[in-house]
């Protein structure tokens, strides 16, 4: 379990401190399923990042299982069990797929092993097993082979920066029945920003992150006709303008 007790972040711009997270308060159960969505500039993708530790909180306290982890670095984390998915999955020139769930895995793990991965993502494992993670692979493709390196870390909690962002509208559709698989199959916690509803729809808990601030939380069934509602209100209230 994950909590976030008064969590708070500031930057310095031009001089001046600005506050991106205000007083977050948030706790994630073991085997939830969270999306959290707002508007841009939010402070979202800062929220996973003070949470992985890439940048770090001003205030507050963070709690995975209990334990203190606020003053952890990044390696120290993913050791404690969070991973993170960049919104651009990093590439690696001279290393292969199988290398990569190796590492990931921290073992030697079999070809078939490495195989049933991709294959939990969507990719067709003699396709890819031997494919360097490098950019002849298209930003979907990417994607999920980086889902699978999550898959096969097997952490407490996985972290997706707006998976959606820079993919075509197949690899949409296919990222999405990804994390239908992966909601039903990862032990651990798993929080992704998106904006995308049907991300949202198939959340066990949303969080709305407006403001630096959580402004709604809930399960899906409570917030999400609500952000459906406004989005509709939004919608045509530009249409009234056009």
């Amino acid at each position: 379990m994950l909590e976030l007790q008064h969590v708070s972040y500031e930057v310095e711009e031009d001089g001046e401190k600005k506050q991106i997270l205000k007083d977050i308060n948030l706790t994630i159960e073991d085997g939830t399923f969270l999306v959290v969505t707002g508007p841009n500039g939010g402070g979202k993708s800062s929220l996973a990042k003070v949470i992985m530790g890439v940048n770090k909180a001003s205030g507050g306290k963070i709690l995975l299982d209990g334990e203190d982890i606020t003053d952890l670095g990044i390696t120290e984390r993913a050791a404690k069990g969070i991973s993170f998915a960049f919104q651009t999955p990093v590439t690696f020139k001279g290393i292969r797929v199988v290398d990569l769930l190796r590492m990931a895995c921290g073992k030697q793990i079999s070809i078939m092993q490495a195989c049933d991965y991709l294959s939990q993502v969507g990719l067709c494992a003699k396709d890819y097993i031997e494919r360097e993670v490098n950019g002849s692979l298209s930003g979907g493709e990417l994607k999920r082979i980086e889902i699978a390196t999550v898959l096969a870390r097997g952490t407490k909690l996985s972290l997706f920066d707006e998976p959606e962002a820079g993919i075509d509208i197949w690899s949409f559709q296919n990222l999405i029945r990804v994390f239908e698989t992966v909601r039903e199959n990862v032990s651990g916690s798993v929080m992704i920003i998106s904006h995308q509803e049907r991300i949202l729809s198939i959340a066990d808990k949303i969080a709305v992150i407006e403001d630096g601030c959580v402004s709604r939380f809930g399960t899906r069934d409570e917030v999400l006709p609500k952000l459906l509602g406004t989005a509709s209100a939004v919608n045509a209230a530009c249409s009234k303008l056009d």
